[in-house]
């Protein structure tokens, strides 16, 4: 069964808990060269880290993250979830994945509820200001602006890294996963935030 860790780091204090379970003895938190982003004001910031490997879904809803396709999402590749909450008030939410499928692209966005053994069970993207119309296929709500759109595409080894910032922060409890899906993520009227099938999901406890 996997094994997890998930980690918040807020004024300094470090508070982590470690799960037993484990298909593999590979770590959650994986080290990738990225482009330099603007700094802030100097000081420490709230973030929280998940990382873990992908379990069957035979394991949900015990395990950290689920796979429901094992082609393109092998059990026991890692990913990894960070959150930061910056001082302007907005968000930003990294995610690594390792051990993927190669040299493709892999849609995937924050969702609102927890993995289950159903791609559905993560239910709708999670949206700053909800579309009163579900399933939200209108670009004025479905946008990378309104949403957290993660959209990867894989190396050669099947890693790849993928940055969202937004100037908003979520509803407490409104936030509960991340999704990859097959595709990349759709921009135009009523197809706008849809990635084809749901692929795996990764349970994160947003701040």
């Amino acid at each position: 069964m996997p094994r997890h860790k998930f980690t918040v780091m807020n004024k300094g204090a470090l508070v982590a808990a470690a799960g037993v379970l484990a298909v593999a003895t590979g770590a959650g938190v994986m080290a990738t060269a990225g482009a330099a982003e603007p700094q802030e004001a100097k000081g420490p910031v709230p973030k929280m880290v998940v990382g873990t490997v992908f379990a069957p879904v035979s394991l949900a809803p015990y395990a950290q993250a689920v796979t429901y396709n094992t082609d393109l999402v092998p059990v026991a590749a890692r990913v990894q979830v960070k959150e930061e909450l910056r001082r302007s008030g907005g968000t930003r939410i990294e995610l690594r994945v390792r051990d993927l499928g190669e040299n493709r692209v892999y849609g995937a966005h924050v969702h609102t509820k927890p993995c289950g053994k159903l791609p559905a069970d993560a239910g709708p993207h999670y949206q700053d200001k909800q579309d009163p119309v579900q399933p939200s296929v209108d670009p004025e709500f479905a946008n990378p602006r309104n949403e957290v759109w993660l959209d990867l595409t894989t190396n050669k080894d099947g890693s790849a890294r993928s940055i969202a910032t937004v100037d908003w922060r979520f509803r407490e409890g409104g936030a509960r996963s991340v999704v990859i899906h097959e595709m990349a993520t759709s921009t135009h009227e009523g197809h706008a935030g849809t990635a084809g099938a749901r692929l795996a999901c990764v349970n994160v406890p947003f701040m």
